[in-house]
């Protein structure tokens, strides 16, 4: 009977795969469409162009992703520089902005080539106007949450 058990074997459990990670996405905010420029009021454009608006748009996109992707890195592979800003990020958010994907004039200075001059103000005017972007103000700094 010794025999007999030796040949059966008993059947192992496989291995459990890993789940797949799970894939984060940064919200970015959307273009402006045509008609929505067209509906914003005149005093509010001034001379912006319809093109203007959507680059301006992109480069915010750009920076927001650099932004969610160094705070979604684990804090072990950041070098000195990177955790610095880490740890501005940590700082600037507020239990207004807890959950919501947000960026600040700094943010904009640090990943992007924009100027912060009075054309992008009243782009952020017109994207806040097209409900893109909605601010949050306090502790002398102004945080635009996305949409």
């Amino acid at each position: 009977t010794v025999k007999h058990e030796e040949r059966t074997k008993v059947s192992e459990p496989e291995p459990a795969k890993k789940p797949a990670k799970e894939k984060r996405v940064i919200k970015e905010i959307p273009l402006i469409m045509a008609e929505e420029f067209e509906a914003v009021p005149v005093y509010l454009k001034g001379r912006l162009a319809y093109d203007q608006i959507n680059a301006v748009v992109q480069e915010i996109n750009k920076a927001v992703v650099e932004k969610y992707k160094i705070k979604h890195r684990p804090l072990k592979s950041m070098c000195f520089a990177v955790r610095n800003l880490y740890n501005r990020f940590i700082e600037e958010e507020t239990k207004d902005t807890k959950g919501e994907f947000f960026i600040v004039e700094a943010d904009i200075k640090a990943f992007t080539q924009l100027k912060l001059d009075k054309r992008f103000h009243s782009i952020l005017s017109i994207l806040r106007h097209c409900h893109r972007v909605r601010e949050v103000r306090g502790s002398n700094l102004v945080r635009y949450i996305i949409c």
